[in-house]
């Protein structure tokens, strides 16, 4: 919690990494991983198996069931020159917004070659300030994907990607394609914790959240009230609604799988008509979670460790407050615990909300419904 006379700024929320705490491979089993338990005042070394004992029957567990489409090519343009493409999201009528890197940007009306195995043309640019290309596929862009496309890895996973990370930078509840990054904290479940769960008596529901490429986009203004967040497609389905609702009946805790889940919960209940109701919903938002937001729905949050200065690193610190979250990322580097996509987890607990010293900005979008 901010305690302090003075907004937060990007410095806060830096923290020194070393490189050979970036884990490059996942754990050889998927919930071998370590889990630091947050959800006291002081930290404590767990395995993830240990997460059923964690929870309390009754519990829901709401994971987001998004699919990590192989969303990276690499072709050229007539000329010849490499392109490299990142799809960030499939439009109909066979066309897509993708990042483009090329020595020189292709114009609209060209040509790029992808995988030496279909063209696609450029209609144009899109996007905020044109970041992104608008491109027709030949076909549909999902089966063109799937047969040569690539695992989009995170930029800081320096190896090409291989049959392991087709597999492992994958949840196995993966059900709707159209993401390009993974929701990672959910990378640790596999059937047998899911088994274990179920006999615990933890409930379990779904949220979609379509990650985009922004996910890793840094922040590069001091004041973070000044960063515009990117846009993701996001659904709370009228299922999930209604196992929410009875689990708060019930007196029991909703625990999010990940800051992908928790933004897709949080953004149905900023749109709720009367401000209390959660309500089915689905579209575009750019919510944007620092310090001082109010949340209205989750009460424990599982998620990887994130990056020095990132919006996810600002979204923990919001949830179970700022100095807390720092401490448990200093004992996290001190006990050589293995960051991001690939890593370790952490359990939190939402702590009490105080008002912000300055409001954050960003919302939810007014995208399609």
């Amino acid at each position: 919690m901010n305690t302090r006379n003075r907004p937060y700024t990007l410095v806060d929320f830096d923290y020194a990494l070393p490189p050979d705490l970036i884990a490059q491979q996942p754990a050889p089993e998927r919930s071998g991983a370590r889990l630091l338990d947050g959800t006291g005042d002081t930290p404590v070394d767990r395995r993830f198996k240990e997460l059923p004992s964690l929870l309390q029957p009754g519990d829901l567990l709401v994971f987001n069931d998004t699919r990590v489409i192989r969303a990276r090519l690499l072709g050229e343009k007539p000329t010849g020159g490499a392109v490299e493409a990142l799809v960030e999201r499939v439009l109909p009528g066979n066309e897509v917004l993708a990042h483009l890197r090329a020595s020189k940007s292709p114009r609209p009306g060209s040509r790029v070659r992808f995988a030496a195995a279909f063209e696609a043309e450029v209609l144009g640019r899109a996007g905020p300030e044109g970041a992104l290309f608008h491109l027709r596929f030949p076909a549909d862009p999902l089966l063109l994907l799937e047969r040569h496309g690539h695992v989009p890895l995170p930029p800081y996973i320096e190896h090409g990607d291989t049959a392991e990370d087709a597999e492992r930078y994958q949840t196995v509840f993966a059900a709707r394609p159209g993401a390009v990054a993974a929701p990672t904290a959910a990378l640790h479940f596999d059937i047998a914790m899911l088994d274990a769960l179920d006999a615990r008596g933890v409930r379990r529901a779904a949220v979609t959240l379509h990650v985009g490429a922004g996910t890793f986009q840094p922040v590069r203004v001091d004041h973070i009230a000044e960063h515009r967040m990117h846009s993701e497609w996001f659904e709370v389905g009228a299922g999930t609604v209604a196992a929410i609702e009875s689990t708060r009946a019930a007196g029991g805790r909703i625990v999010a799988v990940g800051t992908t889940t928790l933004r897709a919960l949080e953004s149905a209940a900023a749109r709720a008509r009367d401000g209390v109701s959660l309500q089915p919903c689905c579209g575009e938002t750019d919510i944007f979670i620092t310090p001082g937001f109010e949340f209205r729905i989750v009460d424990v949050l599982l998620t990887n460790f994130h990056l020095p200065r990132s919006t996810l690193l600002m979204l923990v610190s919001a949830f179970s407050g700022h100095d807390h979250v720092l401490a448990l990322y200093r004992h996290a580097v001190e006990s050589r615990y293995r960051f991001f996509s690939y890593g370790d987890a952490m359990l939190l607990k939402r702590a009490p909300t105080l008002p912000p010293v300055a409001a954050p900005r960003g919302g939810v979008g007014s995208g399609p419904a």
